[in-house]
């Protein structure tokens, strides 16, 4: 039987087991309170949080806050899976659980389905914990949709940049400023443009690649951008990768780009424009130079006319004066004087009318190897025997159709300018050659046209021109010679004759260096005309014996042509008007062979009175006479077919010539 303990084992048992409850109780407490702070970390905690069981995806519990965001109450979400929420495959939300228990993995990005049937983007941090004895995952999630939306809207935003920057049409670049944009990043139209692959400039500066033609641009085209936060119509200098040279205007503008202030530029290549402008400007200053000389040509022909009148005067006047006085005369030395300076002034008026294009002139064919080959002699005379004259002609030119007269007058003219730009000895070359011009080359040289000519060129070695002499070139009285050394009309009669024959004149001259001037003449391709050798001016033409009756308005004119004809035996008919004309005409009992008349006239035009004449006088052979040829009786000044002209003012000798040249003509 066994001993029952005492009064004293009992009360040490009781005294045992109640300091063991102590102990048990004190160690307990800390774990109660752990408990009873999670869980009110758990329940009052702003973010959503989720106790789950990784081992099915049940839901176990779920605070306040995950109530508010999926809207379903604790008690329907504790009968919910994880599954239900994630908008994962089932498979992949299991696959995903196990390496948030294994920690693998303890951050992740989902979807999850609310309530509402909405979707929200969602991080989720996971971690394992123990939760009576069963390990469960603690999920705190996050609703990052905004965040999410922005993102891809700034990924949206950066892909459209990107794409506009690529695909813009004009050269654009960008460079961040904290490296100093040392660092560029350049679009397609830029490499097009500049000439460059992508590898050669990308991500190096346009220092580094020596874009900038001058640095210093470059350094201020930043510096303004700094100053004024952009920069408009910079203007500078480019280099490509071939070397050409780009004239640019720069736009500059700070943007911001993912968080990164970046100095965005656009480049426009005006180099072209810039030709464009530079060429305007050119056809509008040779526009104003061909008005100019158009009104000064037009001036010219109105004084020339004029003056021709007056001039018509006095030489006939001290011609038939000279007739009448014995050469040992003293008064015979005076009016010699006279006719010589009358006849000065005719030869001004002669330029002028060429420069005009109003002088007359009857084009032959001509070869001009030819023509020019008879001129050498008289040349050489002309320029002296200190400057060799070298004659290049070409060879198998094509005739030009031209005035004889005129060609003399071009190559007189060009030589003595050859040789007053000579200062001792030298040399003038007269050169001939076939040459072709396309459309390519007249769009970049103004004045010329496309098509076949012959070329006539002269050149010295002499004091050459400036630009600004150049500019002034084919004015009349324009001249750089000194006063009383010449009249200034010499290139100016060149300009008229040739643009009388639908030509064109390029002229090369720099100071020091010498001058061409190198004068093109349309090529004629037709047969070569016989030419009817005249009478030598110096030859006495025969007496007449016919009638002639004569038309002119000027009083002076009348009279003195009147008095030279009878002079060469002519009856003379003078008549002032048209309508006086015809009345005599009428009234003459006899034949009248020629009727010579004025072009231009009060009531009738010269070749008007003559048809009108016709029907009396079928036979009446016709020569028109005047300062210049009005358009009535020529085209540009070039005579019409078959018409006998004589220009104001003329000698007895020369009015006799051609007098008996039309009254000789064959019917």
């Amino acid at each position: 039987m066994t001993d029952k303990p005492t009064y004293e084992a009992l009360e040490r048992r009781v005294t045992e087991l109640e300091e063991s409850n102590f102990e048990l109780k004190r160690a307990v407490e800390p774990l109660r309170e752990s408990e009873a702070l999670f869980r009110n970390l758990f329940e009052r905690h702003a973010a959503v949080q989720l106790l789950i069981d990784p081992h099915n995806g049940n839901i176990m519990d779920a605070n306040g806050a995950a109530n508010a965001f999926y809207g379903w109450t604790r008690e329907q979400l504790r009968q919910m899976r994880i599954q239900d929420i994630n908008t994962l495959p089932r498979q992949e939300v299991k696959m995903e659980m196990e390496k948030a228990k294994t920690k693998q993995r303890v951050y992740f990005e989902f979807q999850h389905r609310l309530a509402d049937g909405s979707i929200r983007e969602v991080e989720v941090f996971s971690s394992k914990i123990q939760v009576k004895g069963s390990d469960l995952l603690h999920s705190i999630i996050h609703d990052v949709s905004a965040r999410k939306q922005a993102e891809k809207a700034l990924r949206e935003s950066e892909q459209s940049f990107s794409q506009l920057f690529e695909s813009a049409p004009v050269p654009m670049a960008y460079a961040s400023d904290v490296d100093g944009y040392k660092e560029t990043t350049w679009n397609e139209a830029w490499y097009h443009t500049f000439g460059y692959a992508r590898e050669q400039a990308e991500g190096r500066s346009g220092d580094d690649i020596g874009l900038w033609v001058n640095s210093a641009d470059r350094n201020r085209f930043i510096e303004t951008a700094n100053q004024q936060h952009y920069v408009t119509d910079f203007e500078t200098l480019l280099r490509g990768r071939d070397g050409a040279v780009h004239n640019c205007l720069l736009f500059g503008r700070f943007i911001d780009k993912t968080g990164h202030r970046l100095l965005m530029a656009v480049y426009l290549d005006i180099t072209h424009r810039k030709r464009a402008d530079e060429e305007r400007e050119k056809l509008q200053a040779q526009l104003s130079q061909a008005q100019k000389m158009e009104s000064v040509g037009r001036l010219a022909g109105g004084v020339a006319h004029d003056f021709n009148n007056m001039l018509g005067a006095i030489l006939g006047y001290t011609e038939l004066g000279m007739l009448r006085v014995s050469p040992t005369d003293p008064t015979y030395g005076t009016l010699a004087d006279i006719q010589k300076a009358a006849q000065r002034s005719a030869n001004l008026t002669r330029q002028l009318l060429a420069f005009a294009r109003k002088q007359a002139v009857a084009p032959k064919l001509l070869d001009l190897n030819e023509t020019l080959e008879g001129m050498l002699k008289m040349l050489r005379r002309l320029i002296g025997e200190n400057i060799d004259l070298a004659w290049l002609p070409g060879k198998d030119l094509d005739p030009v159709r031209m005035d004889p007269s005129q060609i003399e007058q071009l190559l007189a003219n060009l030589c003595v300018n050859a040789r007053d730009a000579i200062r001792d000895t030298g040399k003038i070359s007269v050169e001939t050659g076939a040459v072709t011009f396309d459309e390519i080359y007249c769009a970049a040289h103004v004045g010329s046209v496309p098509g076949k000519y012959v070329l006539l060129a002269v050149s010295d070695n002499g004091c050459g021109m400036d630009a600004e002499t150049r500019s002034h070139l084919f004015e009349p009285f324009f001249t750089t010679k000194a006063v009383g050394k010449g009249t200034g009309l010499g290139l100016a009669t060149i300009y008229g004759i040739v643009k009388q024959n639908n030509g064109f004149i390029d002229v090369h001259s720099q100071p020091g260096q010498g001058t061409t001037v190198k004068i093109y003449l349309p090529r004629n391709t037709a047969e070569t005309g016989r030419t009817t050798k005249k009478k030598d001016a110096a030859q006495a033409a025969e007496r007449g014996h016919e009638t002639i009756l004569i038309v002119e308005d000027e009083p002076m004119i009348l009279d003195i042509t009147t008095k030279m004809l009878e002079h060469q035996g002519y009856t003379v008919q003078a008549a002032a008007t048209p309508g006086e004309a015809i009345r005599l005409a009428r009234e003459h009992a006899g034949e009248i062979h020629l009727l010579m008349t004025d072009v231009v006239m009060p009531e009738m035009n010269g070749r008007d009175l003559a048809k009108n004449l016709l029907s009396l006088y079928p036979n009446l052979k016709r020569l028109f006479m005047s300062g210049y040829t009005a358009d009535v009786i020529a085209h540009h000044g070039v005579l019409d077919e078959g018409v006998q002209f004589i220009q104001k003012p003329f000698l007895v000798q020369a009015l006799a010539n051609k007098v008996r040249e039309v009254l000789d003509e064959p019917k």
